[in-house]
């Protein structure tokens, strides 16, 4: 039996009435009502094909034919509760734990990233019997309470930082204290986490953990210095805590070179708690915690069984294995070195020619254009890039912002995006010479893009 469909409008209505406000839309002066989606494209109802390039959940491109049919097929043999016994979930298991230094061998399986951080939290406390947590300034971990309150992005807009979350500045070369002509801002800005440290023992407080993204997302497209977090972690350790390196939206190749976003940093470096999430399924909602089996003794030492009803169920491990088989057979890493490489070189050539592209910086498919009003003051272009936002999506390609003054443009497509797609979205320098201008009324930053939903993507 065919689903109901409404025109647009009606259902522009409809979900005005029926959905929490607060539960914004991409474009909401104009938002697309998507149909269908294929690979890296997406369809509205009149069939108009956009161009996706942020669509990281989408990990190996929107509906991809092995994807659907290992979980329909699985979906048609047994969906069970995953305190039954299956082979499913320690082949997936076994699969991950090849992708990780050997010490990252004990996996939780949860529904999304949100959960997987929160059990990290969970895990930290539990093992170092510490309460503490320092995090980056601008990080976004989630959108479960324990989250919220580790995470500056969002706490600073509600009740504010508790006395047991301390804040560290941003690892940012471009807008940060120390910045790309330091001789060695990795361990300045490491240097910043020591003093954090230092400061809570003086206050009697002891820390669990250090949480960080591998790459910061929500802060701007952010590529940490060399060196940074091994000296981090260090510091940490000292002080008896753990390293959670959040990979939900980094991991599974998106850097090209690694498998994971934290071995950029070296094979010297390894955190002791690893969370990941939105690629892993696909769009189906699957998450795991990866962890050493010191930390794992320990959660079980406290006698509390962690239970999770859907964590780790057949069908959604089926996917997971899917996504993995994708990713090798079609090269996917290989690709974001290639075509996120030619995307760089191609914003670069932008960069010579208009002055409000102040920076551009990424890896693989990672990758921000930072607009400025002009380069030396660095001040962000903020109503210039949601205007080009706006610009794109008339020309039917979804982008959005990121970082703290919503001034980057984020690339964070599927990993099937093409060298084409890289030419499409970045070779009409008009459109760049155009946004110079201030935009006009109709182009308010706040009706051009939701931005606290484009970050979250």
């Amino acid at each position: 039996m065919a689903l109901e469909v409404f025109h647009k409008d009606e259902t522009l209505q409809m979900r005005r009435k029926l959905i929490g406000q607060s539960c914004r839309l991409f474009f909401s002066h104009d938002p697309v009502k998507i149909m269908r989606a294929r690979g890296q494209y997406l369809y509205d109802e009149n069939g108009m094909q956009y161009l996706d390039c942020i669509s990281n959940v989408q990990h190996v491109g929107h509906c991809h034919p092995s994807i659907t049919q290992a979980a329909a097929a699985q979906m048609d043999l047994l969906y069970s509760n995953t305190r039954f016994l299956h082979d499913n979930i320690v082949l997936y298991a076994n699969r991950l734990a090849a992708t990780l230094p050997k010490k990252l061998c004990v996996f939780y399986f949860v529904n999304s990233g949100s959960e997987a951080n929160d059990l990290a939290l969970r895990l930290a406390r539990q093992y170092t019997r510490h309460q503490d947590v320092i995090v980056l300034d601008y990080a976004y971990h989630g959108h479960l309470t324990s989250l919220i309150d580790i995470s500056p992005y969002k706490f600073r807009k509600l009740e504010g930082q508790k006395e047991w979350v301390h804040v560290a500045p941003l690892p940012d070369t471009y807008h940060g204290i120390y910045r790309e002509d330091h001789l060695d801002p990795g361990q300045a800005y490491a240097d910043t986490v020591k003093s954090l440290i230092e400061e809570a023992h003086k206050k009697g407080r002891k820390i669990s953990s250090f949480f960080a993204e591998s790459l910061p997302s929500v802060g701007g497209q952010i590529i940490f210095p060399t060196g940074y977090c091994k000296r981090v972690a260090e510091s940490v350790h000292e002080a008896g805590g753990v390293y959670v390196a959040d990979e939900i939206q980094t991991g599974f190749g998106r850097v090209g070179s690694h498998f994971w976003a934290f071995q950029l940093q070296g094979e010297d470096f390894c955190p002791d708690i690893v969370t990941v999430g939105k690629p892993m399924g696909n769009g189906h909602p699957i998450a795991c915690v990866a962890t050493t089996e010191e930390i794992a003794d320990a959660f079980t030492a406290n006698g509390v069984e962690y239970f999770n009803t859907f964590g780790g169920n057949p069908v959604s491990c089926a996917i997971g294995l899917a996504v993995l088989d994708v990713i090798e057979k079609e090269d996917l890493r290989g690709n974001a070195v290639r075509v996120g490489g030619h995307l760089i070189q191609l914003l670069l050539q932008l960069q010579t020619k208009h002055p409000l592209v102040g920076d551009v910086r990424g890896v693989g498919l990672f990758i921000g254009m930072e607009l400025v009003k002009d380069r030396v003051s660095r001040k962000p272009a903020t109503e210039e890039a949601a205007h080009l936002v706006r610009r794109l999506k008339e020309e039917r390609i979804v982008i959005s912002t990121d970082g703290p003054w919503d001034s980057v443009i984020k690339f964070k497509p599927p990993m099937c995006f093409s060298i084409e797609d890289a030419e499409r979205v970045s070779t009409l320098p008009d459109r760049y010479t155009q946004i110079q201008h201030p935009p006009c009324e109709a182009h308010k930053v706040e009706d051009a893009v939701p931005l606290d939903v484009a970050k979250e993507v």
